[in-house]
């Protein structure tokens, strides 16, 4: 409503009649408008109203109205009867159009000044100009506002009613309506934003706030101009023309496409490259696109026997990148066309390396000697993998010359007597030509040497009970190897060496004195038939022992007196009980052999009551065992067999099962000292390999740890197994029958009972992982059916946490599902020996970027359930971290919350002492909180 420029009738109500008149004047400026005025001042009890018409609200809430007024001044008016006012009430009446009792009062207004009687004839107009507001209006479409004189003399000149708004707007990139202000003049209203076109939110969410007096204020959140657009004037987001791009969000403007790129459309967020030119993975949108490197220039190689160094010249053309290397590819050949060439062998060594190398020279060694090869050297950078086509490379043809041989990899004692001994070896691996002799290197106070053309020899002179190192090389026309490393062998003591003579004698006696001329032939037969089995199986490699299976013999005893010492049982002192085996009681002790030191011992029994099978193949073990003599092998003391009980004694392992000290000591080695300890497994492997021995029980368990931390192979009496129909023991039980150790057992062996030293690889995997995972159960709670269905569908364990890549990469070969695929135990020897010589390699990194198969459904149930737990003791079971309950409820974690907010610090105080429970138990710490850190929980460690 406005009357300021009305000229027809308003038309509105007043009462009584006499009391306001509508009629027509001027205004200050002359100009014609309607008024409505009152003057009954010279009548008591005036009480004159003026209703105007109804005015719709429009949704407002809070109204203003405007008064444009004069009045006249009560002492300017003479001879006043009634009683004179210079004020009039405002009211107002909310309402759906009709009229109600619940007018209510708006304000009594006052006029500032008043006019009177001037000199000049005339009235002087002082116009009073007031604004009043009222609200919340909630109850009608509209309202009335009414006047009330109680005995004034004035005019209304003008009426304004309005309301406050704050208008549409663009800012920070979003468009906000037009606002309606709030109910009170405080108020303040929020007017959600939106995104203009071409725009998307920075923060949100976006709103400002409109004030009691129309305004903006407040700006929260904002928007800004999607990739592939640019702010133009503050208000338009717009699309980059064709040959610029923008690849972000944001306030920034296109810029023109990089060099060798080009866009050809609008709003374009990334140039693509022209032909021949490419974008590396690293590479960012603004970079230039790059091309591949041409071939290396000027190769030029040295022969040296066989060896060769290689050396060659930068491409001409790097692709315009920083980030060029090369790769060596190698081949043997065996004449001077390519087709005939074959891959390097992997004991073929590449200093630095042969791949992405950073230098222009490489060494190549181990090569056959009088041997061709082919050497091809690769440029290539950030975008070869992007390229259709093969690398550039440059190829060179060379010659090996005549070589010394390699290192004798392993010497074998024959047999000993108290003045010598006579020793066997295998030939070289890489003889580089015939073998012309060998050379004995013997140390005892003082170095002899010695030469013999077989690859056996006898010492003799030496004394008795007296322990000896010896090394052995081959010369060829080249020249002489290397020397083997070295190895301890002891000849007898007199007494040793007179009470086994006397034994033959004894035999010899035995047989001539007893003999039958006929028994004495079958006799003959007999031995003659085993012995041709034995030698038969010797014949593997000439040279190289090979491990008998006692089981061939007739008489176990005999094998166990072949192979094991016999120890008198009054040199044998039981102290205490340290576990129970299949057989028996397993004790800690003491042995004091006769004229030597008394050291501590490990002493299994064989129980009362035991069967003659029973007794066989607790023997056997020992009849195993005594075949092996090797650092990384459970050294065998000797047996008691002529006296009750009969024991195994075997060297005393201070630290006990492989997996139980890991738990023990959880997190608490570096990397490399695990890479020791694996590498010691291995070679002891190794070494059963080389003895076509398969222990087809390998596992953590069966690993024992000595107080040096080195770890040696134990437990040669699975074999047992596989014929005992027993599947009491869930380690062992197979649904196929019979006891296998599922979760650490290959599948063709699980399958078809094929047992080879590849199935030992495919269990040491289980075995590197076991130790990586500081002794986790593999396959955690699965059963052992769903580990042989897992297996079977190509899932394989994932890296441990902060296993290096390259331990992973070592257990996924030994999984290969092809075992003439897995790395033979001299090649995992050589891959972790090069490991703890370059301890760069074992840094943690993604622990299953591209290592293993896809996610398998069963991988979940490695982790910890958390979704039940509903305590902390819970919580810890879950974790397998119980043993520590009673120390969190005393310190007041007892609550899951409490425990939510635990520190590093707070478990020292609490007596979590171990790094690894450290690191685990606030790893689950940090994924119980509602709004995690980014910081991960093992930097607080």
């Amino acid at each position: 409503m406005d009357t300021r420029t009305a000229t027809a009738e308003l038309g509105w109500i007043s009462f009584p009649a006499n009391g306001w008149e509508e009629v027509s004047g001027y205004d200050e400026n002359l100009n014609t408008i309607r008024t409505y005025q009152v003057c009954n001042v010279f009548e008591p009890s005036q009480n004159n109203w003026l209703l105007t018409t109804y005015v719709d609200r429009r949704a407002a809430q809070r109204i203003y109205v405007e008064i444009r007024f004069t009045v006249r001044d009560c002492a300017s008016i003479p001879s006043v009867l009634g009683s004179c006012k210079e004020t009039f009430n405002l009211y107002y009446l909310e309402t759906d159009r009709s009229m109600s009792d619940g007018i209510k009062g708006v304000d009594t207004i006052a006029a500032d000044e008043s006019f009177s009687q001037v000199d000049f004839g005339g009235r002087l107009m002082k116009v009073n100009t007031e604004v009043r507001s009222f609200g919340p209006l909630s109850k009608g479409r509209g309202f009335y506002l009414a006047f009330q004189d109680l005995g004034a003399c004035m005019s209304l000149l003008a009426v304004r009613v309005f309301y406050k708004k704050c208008p549409s707007v663009v800012q920070n990139f979003a468009f906000f309506p037009e606002t309606l202000t709030g109910a009170e003049s405080t108020s303040l209203v929020i007017a959600r934003g939106s995104c203009i076109q071409n725009a998307e939110e920075v923060d949100v969410p976006i709103k400002l706030y409109c004030n009691g007096d129309g305004e903006w204020m407040v700006p929260i959140g904002s928007c800004s101009c999607k990739s592939g657009y640019e702010p133009d004037n503050g208000n338009v987001c717009r699309a980059c023309p064709q040959g610029t791009f923008k690849s972000s969000q944001g306030a920034g403007v296109c810029q023109q496409c990089p060099l060798n790129s080009r866009s050809t459309i609008e709003a374009a967020t990334l140039c693509g490259c022209r032909n021949g030119y490419y974008r590396g993975d690293m590479d960012k949108p603004e970079d230039m696109c790059t091309s591949v490197p041409s071939a290396p220039r000027n190769l030029v190689s040295v022969v040296n026997q066989t060896s060769v160094l290689l050396e060659w010249h930068t491409p001409r053309d790097t692709g315009h990148r920083e980030d060029l290397s090369y790769n060596i590819l190698c081949r043997r050949c065996h004449s001077n066309e390519r087709r005939a060439c074959q891959p390097c062998d992997d004991s073929v060594l590449f200093l630095p390396g042969k791949r992405a190398l950073k230098d222009n020279t490489v060494e190549i060694s181990k090569l056959r000697a009088h041997t061709s090869y082919t050497f091809d050297i690769q440029a290539v950078n950030g975008v070869s993998n992007k390229s259709p086509y093969p690398a550039q490379q440059l190829s060179i043809n060379i010659t090996t010359n005549q070589a010394a041989p390699s290192v004798v990899p392993i010497m074998h004692q024959v047999s000993s007597t108290s003045r010598s001994f006579s020793l066997s070896w295998p030939p070289p691996e890489q003889p580089n030509g015939i073998i012309l002799d060998y050379e004995i290197l013997i140390s005892f106070l003082l170095s002899l040497g010695c030469s013999n053309t077989t690859p056996n020899v006898i010492l003799e002179g030496l004394r008795p009970g007296t322990g000896y190192a010896v090394q052995v090389r081959a010369r060829t026309v080249a020249g002489f190897g290397s020397y083997s490393k070295e190895m301890l062998f002891q000849t007898l003591t007199d007494d040793e060496y007179k009470s086994e003579l006397g034994q033959q004698l004894s035999l010899i006696a035995g047989s001539l004195v007893g003999g039958v001329c006929i028994v004495s032939i079958v006799a003959i037969a007999i031995i003659c038939s085993r012995y041709l089995t034995r030698t038969h199986s010797l014949t593997h490699s000439p040279g190289v022992k090979i491990y008998i299976d006692p089981y061939t013999y007739e008489d176990p005893n005999e094998a166990v007196h072949e192979f094991a010492k016999e120890i008198e049982s009054s040199c044998v002192k039981i102290e205490e009980v340290i576990g129970s085996g299949e057989f028996g009681e397993v004790y800690k002790g003491r042995l004091k052999p006769l004229g030597k030191k008394e050291i501590l011992v490990a002493i299994k029994t064989l129980k009362v009551g035991y069967s003659e099978r029973q007794r066989r193949d607790f023997l056997a073990e020992a009849s195993i065992m005594g075949q092996f003599d090797q650092p990384n092998i459970i050294r065998l003391e000797g047996v008691v067999t002529k006296s009750r009980p009969t024991m195994i004694i075997t060297e005393f392992m201070e630290n006990g099962a492989l997996d139980s000290f890991l738990r023990q000591n959880d997190g608490q080695f570096p990397v490399i000292q695990l890479v020791g300890m694996l590498r010691g497994i291995a070679s002891g492997m190794r070494y059963l390999a080389e003895m076509s021995y398969v222990h087809r029980d390998l596992a953590a368990r069966n690993i024992l740890v000595n107080s040096n931390l080195v770890c040696k192979v134990s437990d040669f009496g699975l074999s047992r197994y596989l014929e005992d129909e027993d599947t009491s023991d869930p380690t062992y039980t197979s649904s196929l029958g019979g006891k296998i150790p599922v979760r650490w057992t290959a599948p063709e062996a699980i399958a078809y009972r094929k047992f080879t030293s590849a199935s030992d690889v495919w269990s040491y995997g289980i075995v590197t992982w076991e130790v990586m995972s500081y002794g986790e159960r593999p396959y955690w709670d699965m059963s052992n059916q769903d580990v042989i269905n897992a297996i079977e569908q190509d899932f394989r364990l994932p890296a441990p946490m902060d296993c290096p890549v390259v331990l992973h990469q070592l257990m996924l070969d030994c999984w290969q599902k092809d075992r003439n695929a897995r790395p033979k135990f001299h090649d995992i020897v050589s891959m972790l020996d090069k490991m703890i010589r370059n301890p760069a390699s074992l840094k943690a990194g993604t622990n299953n970027i591209g290592l293993g198969p896809p996610h398998h459904p069963l991988l979940d149930r490695g982790a910890p359930d958390l979704s039940r737990v509903s305590s902390v003791e819970d919580w810890l079971t879950a974790l397998k971290m119980s043993q520590y309950r009673d120390s969190f409820l005393l310190s007041g974690f007892n609550s899951l919350p409490l425990v939510t907010q635990i520190t590093a610090e707070d478990l020292q105080r609490i007596g979590v002492l171990l790094a690894g429970h450290q690191k685990k138990i606030l790893t689950s710490v940090q994924s119980m909180r509602p709004n995690a850190d980014d910081q991960s929980p093992t930097e607080s460690v």
